[in-house]
């Protein structure tokens, strides 16, 4: 279930295709040939290391050259070799601990009866395809079952704590694109691969996914490390009983008891409710994670193994209080439409009320850090008050630079710049998450100089990122393509446009940035050839090749820095950092004949 690595793009303007890597061998004789010498191999593999994207792209070469066989089928041997890496600890979970993923697109595609729920096909057994087959077999067993696509359910439904294993089928593209933060996370997982990419009545080798699913044996001596367990910790502190446990509310009843009558009570469920929405909860992740690391990560062990003390959660519920502030004053500020799937607080409630309860959200977090002083110790204690008094006065010098650019007529804006803005807004608090689960572990003398440095390269990279992503629209928060350029705001990639065009090109879109309302005045429905004309002027200055390229200039940095890092699971953690905080989009953004110009609102 491992995605091809694919090649470095420092000196490409666009990623290379992988797609010829990525054909199933066409014979039942070759996939066994295949099968069959990837458990040979199998057997000689470490399990007590994590696997590397790299190391398997190795290994799978390796493989195929000593069969004779050409790298076309590089994708397919790697999910051979991934299925052996993982076999005995899929194995070793219970089959209620099981997810079966199964594709849609091996339903019977001419008088399918089944309908779509918000999880995938709602399938039914008829007869007419194997898709019913293995779920009846599966559920049998014990399995939750899921008819979907790669989707991001499947990681919510493995950090909800249901879930331990994945056994899945699905085409090579699919598993390139959707299972590579699970295998980067250290989910077990096995996948049978679809013997073709045509989306309409595929086919998949169907006893070898009926042994996938009925795999059974006692728990291996060696496991692999996951941060599985890590990142349930952190999303469990901001959900239910947990968050009612570390953080009692003082004014009104938790949300099962009724709600709140009193507006002390309801302006404190809203905020509660803002504080346990969604989310990656990437930041109290990075909290626990490094606490946990630098005490010899027994946390990636075992979930036995987790050793996070209240106040720890605390400090890393903190994390995520201040980061849900920001959010709200943030969307206040841009005036966005959505987050999280649903409408912005000062959507629902009014600008003042969504104000007051991101300051409410500021003064909890420092609450919780300031409740275990006597139990972290008054150094520690003030140590992490000041990195977060710092972080909020860099996360306003940034974000008050940005506004004060997008109300002044002067639109002049250099890279420098909008980079500058860029280390203030975002690197903060990715850089206060790490600091405090170091230093609730100790001191960090050894580590100060590369905790700023690599949150300020992960914190670029990401915004950079976040750039990108924008001119693709987001299905949990902003649902149009282009936001940045309607709100008018300072993004790299219009100061890479405003330096890479000239004469009438660059008048032109001077002139697309003062059509934006002003400040204080609701921004309007989106106007599709002003994001037309945005995208062209874009794609002429070569503007998201340029990005991808700083993207991973700050990905190399920060890379760098971690290679010097002791202990090695600390070093190991900052990896994963890198590769999930930087998980790129799911494509680069389309030429604009492409693209439709807006996406339609719900």
């Amino acid at each position: 279930m491992v995605p091809v690595a694919e090649p470095a793009v420092e000196t490409k303007e666009k990623r290379a295709s992988t797609a010829h890597l990525k054909v199933v061998p066409e014979t039942r004789e070759l996939r066994d040939r295949i099968r069959a010498e990837a458990a040979r191999r199998g057997r000689n593999l470490d399990r007590s290391k994590p696997l590397t994207k790299a190391g398997l792209q190795e290994m799978a070469q390796t493989l195929l050259r000593d069969l004779g066989l050409g790298e076309q089928y590089l994708g397919f041997t790697m999910v051979a070799l991934s299925n052996e890496f993982w076999r005995d600890q899929v194995s070793a979970i219970d089959f209620h601990r099981r997810l079966l993923l199964l594709p849609h697109c091996l339903k019977n595609a001419e008088g399918c009866p089944a309908d779509y729920d918000e999880f995938g096909l709602d399938c039914k057994k008829c007869g007419a395809c194997s898709v019913a087959d293995f779920k009846v077999r599966a559920e049998e067993l014990g399995y939750k079952v899921l008819v979907s696509e790669g989707t991001p359910i499947v990681l919510k439904i493995i950090v909800s704590g249901h879930v331990d294993a994945i056994v899945g089928v699905a085409c090579l593209n699919v598993l390139e694109k959707a299972f590579d933060k699970v295998l980067l996370a250290g989910i077990p997982c096995v996948a049978a691969p679809l013997l073709s990419s045509n989306c309409r009545s595929t086919s998949v080798d169907d006893d070898w996914v009926a042994e996938l699913i009925g795999l059974r044996t006692e728990p291996p001596p060696a496991t692999t490390r996951t941060y599985v367990h890590l990142m349930r910790a952190a999303h469990q502190i901001c959900e239910g009983s947990e968050l009612e446990r570390l953080a009692p509310r003082l004014r009104g009843p938790v949300a099962s008891q009724g709600p709140a009558t009193d507006p002390l009570g309801q302006h404190e469920a809203i905020a509660y409710d803002w504080l346990a929405q969604g989310g990656k909860r990437s930041r109290p992740f990075i909290t626990l994670a490094a606490y946990d690391a630098v005490r010899g990560a027994a946390g990636t062990r075992s979930a036995d193994g987790l050793d996070l003390p209240d106040h720890v959660r605390r400090a890393a519920l903190a994390v995520e209080a201040f980061h849900k502030a920001s959010l709200v004053h943030d969307d206040i500020e841009d005036d966005d439409t959505f987050r999280y799937g649903r409408e912005t607080l000062h959507r629902q409630y009014g600008v003042a009320t969504a104000i007051n309860v991101g300051d409410y959200l500021i003064g909890l977090g420092y609450r919780l850090v300031a409740r275990d002083r006597r139990v972290m110790g008054a150094e520690t204690a003030a140590d992490i008050l000041h990195r977060l008094a710092d972080a909020h006065v860099k996360l306003s010098e940034g974000q008050g630079a940005e506004l004060l650019w997008r109300d002044a007529r002067d639109k002049t804006l250099t890279a420098l710049d909008a980079l500058k803005i860029y280390a203030l807004k975002t690197a903060p608090a990715f850089e206060a998450a790490l600091y405090i689960g170091l230093r609730l572990a100790g001191p960090t003398d050894p580590y100060e100089k590369m905790i700023v440095e690599f949150s300020r390269h992960l914190g670029v990279a990401f915004q950079i990122l976040n750039d990108l992503k924008d001119w693709q629209g987001d299905e949990d928060n902003k649902l149009v393509a282009g936001q940045d350029v309607l709100a008018g705001r300072p993004t790299l990639l219009l100061a890479l446009a405003l330096e890479g065009l000239a004469g009438a090109d660059r008048e032109r879109l001077q002139a697309l940035l003062h059509r934006q309302p002003p400040q204080g005045h609701k921004q309007g429905p989106a106007d599709p050839h002003v994001v037309e004309a945005v995208r062209r002027l874009f794609h002429k200055a070569q503007v998201f090749d340029k990005a991808e390229r700083l993207v991973e200039k700050s990905r190399a940095r920060a890379e760098a820095l971690a290679d010097e890092v002791e202990p090695c699971e600390l070093r190991e953690l900052l990896y994963y950092l890198v590769d999930t905080v930087l998980e790129r989009p799911s494509a680069p953004p389309p030429e604009p004949e492409l693209l439709p110009l807006v996406r339609a609102t719900p």
